[in-house]
């Protein structure tokens, strides 16, 4: 596990961040899990309006980044300048579960959101872990402060579940951030002279967060590594120069990175048995901060972790079958198996990925995982079957992957390894369901890096800079579902425990004509879709696979592309009917063969 604090100091991400992140080093051990914290991320009115419609500018920046490496925007959540992002080798997803978010207000007595702490809390392997990303007051004389403010925000954030109701309640916690602790008594020259010097350790008792770990009862049980790297608080912009102005502020170790591991239930571990399947270890493999960056006043600190444990799951709650290339649209047959005890929802759906996307909604096309009959239970298992249209299929040579999509958990609970798409282009050019296809004409279609099949840690190699600042989405066909292929597919679910294929035919799921033309004038579950507004059907419901669960911080529709695709149905005069999920809600964009306007 990686994690990542930088304070920004309202700047314009860098151009790259590789180093920062540790990619490219040539490790065996590559990171699973990436934890970025930022604060003073630019939260202007007219920034945050932006950052409202579309992705922010340094989320986009991580996104890009990461993606070639297979890492996939797990959560996100942000409160005015404080952003925390989590991501995950893709092949992981299906054992992140029970993902949860919250944030705490402290700034201005907890009405204002540029102090506080955001965090991600999310099941890893059936073990519960809390990330939390804190910007706490400043100055040398807030300790107390300080202190005050953690409490608050370890008192007010709270989950749902048994599993882990509270911060301190998870299993490892990893607490990070501008925290802002400084150094005490001494002269800030003496503390230059140690910092040129290299004799760090003679400012390690006066720092104000040593002296707090050994007497806050709060910070009971944190652990953090040594300083080993010069105070990262405060440089002039620009420079590796401490700051010049005629403040003249003392350097201060104000970026770290702590952690801390629930105290084992009694007996466990004890009597030189071996550990229980519940007891993990950390150990921490690298803590350094990074002054080749140089936009803010603060450097950014980084550390990586070695989390040990026996891990809980070891299957995903759902297995997805597919041929390892398919060549023929026919060929495009999804089967899947369900655990026993999956909460599925009628607003699941199995979505089709470029390798090298960045989050569980950047699909390039997806069917819906109906299952209203046609199921067929093996070994306590429901298993069913759903294929991609032709329209709905990328045309031309590439690498996929397919995930299925909880609704209930706002998360994917099965994923493929990669396989092949070759399916010829069609005269007019490009599928409409590239999602690679461009808003502008001046952007290049080739934003993403295909990778190759099975590949854990692949490097970039050389590849082209394309950071969309306002991504459009690319328009799909509607669900149709077709008779099963002759061709089986074998199980292409990464898992712990060897594939199996999945015995017998499985049903196929058969939609009548009728329920497909108009299944998207019905909200099938509460607070899953806007209500239709009767006499106008302008305002007619249709589920978004986009829109439900949405990242706070990810706005994936340019708002006035949607509307005008509303106002061109209906100048047409089309009727409304059901119709593609990634279309605005609203008229269809073409009409119904035997309607009339």
């Amino acid at each position: 596990i990686t994690v990542v604090t930088w304070n920004v100091g309202t700047a314009m991400p860098p151009n790259d961040v590789t180093s920062l992140l540790h990619l490219n080093t040539g490790e065996t051990n590559d990171a699973d899990v990436i934890a970025i914290g930022l604060q003073e991320v630019n939260s202007k009115i007219n920034k945050r309006l932006k950052d409202a419609l579309f992705t922010d500018q340094w989320s986009e920046l991580f996104m890009d980044v990461l993606s070639p490496f297979h890492f996939i925007l797990v959560s996100t959540v942000r409160m005015q300048g404080v952003i925390l992002l989590v991501f995950a080798k893709y092949y992981h997803l299906p054992f992140l579960q029970d993902i949860q978010t919250d944030c705490t207000r402290t700034g201005l007595g907890g009405y204002w959101g540029n102090k506080g702490g955001v965090s991600v809390r999310l099941s890893i392997f059936g073990h519960m872990v809390c990330f939390l990303n804190c910007h706490l007051p400043a100055h040398l004389e807030k300790a107390e402060q300080r202190k005050e403010d953690f409490a608050t925000i370890l008192h007010m954030q709270q989950f749902e579940g048994r599993a882990a109701s509270g911060i301190l309640d998870h299993d490892l916690v990893f607490w990070f951030g501008d925290l802002n602790f400084r150094i005490e008594s001494l002269d800030i020259r003496f503390v230059k002279y140690a910092i040129d010097s290299n004799i760090l350790s003679q400012l390690w008792e006066k720092d104000q967060l040593n002296i707090a770990k050994s007497t806050w009862p709060v910070l009971s049980g944190f652990q953090e590594g040594p300083l080993n790297f010069p105070p990262t608080f405060k440089f002039d912009v620009g420079t590796n120069k401490y700051d010049s102005s005629a403040k003249k502020r003392k350097p201060a170790w104000t970026d770290r990175i702590l952690w801390k591991i629930k105290s084992p239930s009694v007996g466990l571990g004890v009597g030189g048995r071996r550990p229980s399947r519940g007891v993990l270890s950390v150990s921490q493999l690298c803590y350094c901060s990074h002054m080749e960056y140089t936009v803010s006043d603060h450097k950014p600190v980084a550390a990586i972790f070695a989390v040990q444990f026996a891990s809980k799951a070891d299957k995903p709650l759902v297995e997805i079958y597919v041929a390892d290339e398919w060549s023929r649209p026919e060929q495009a047959v999804v089967r899947y198996k369900m655990a026993a005890g999956f909460h599925r929802s009628s607003w699941d759906w199995i979505g089709l990925y470029r390798v090298g996307f960045r989050h569980p909604k950047d699909y390039v096309s997806y069917v819906w995982a109906r299952s209203d009959d046609g199921e067929r239970c093996l070994e306590k298992q429901l298993c069913a079957q759903v294929m991609f249209s032709e329209e709905a299929l990328p045309k031309g040579k590439g690498e996929y992957i397919l995930g299925y999509y909880s609704n209930t958990s706002s998360s994917i609970a099965g994923v493929t390894e990669p396989f092949q798409i070759s399916l010829p282009r069609s005269e007019e050019g490009s599928s409409p369901t590239d999602s690679s296809g461009s808003s502008s004409e001046e952007e290049d279609d080739s934003t993403l890096v295909l990778l190759a099949p099975k590949s854990r840690s692949p490097s970039p190699g050389k590849m082209q800079r394309h950071r969309s600042r306002s991504p459009s989405l690319a328009k799909f066909q509607g669900l149709i579902l077709r008779p099963s292929s002759r061709d089986r597919g074998t199980s292409r679910s990464p898992s712990p425990q060897s594939h199996r294929a999945l015995p017998g035919d499985i049903p196929t799921i058969h939609l009548p004509q009728e329920e497909l033309g108009h299944r998207g004038d019905k909200a099938k579950e509460p607070g899953r879709a806007a209500d239709s507004q009767e006499g106008s059907s302008f305002y007619q419901t249709v589920a978004d696979p986009r829109n439900l669960g949405l990242l706070p911080a990810l706005r994936l529709e340019m708002i006035d592309q949607a509307m005008r695709r509303r106002r061109e149905s209906m100048d047409q005069g089309y009727p409304c009917q059901r119709m593609s999920p990634t279309s605005p809600p609203g008229c269809s964009t073409s009409p119904k063969e035997g309607s009339s306007p």
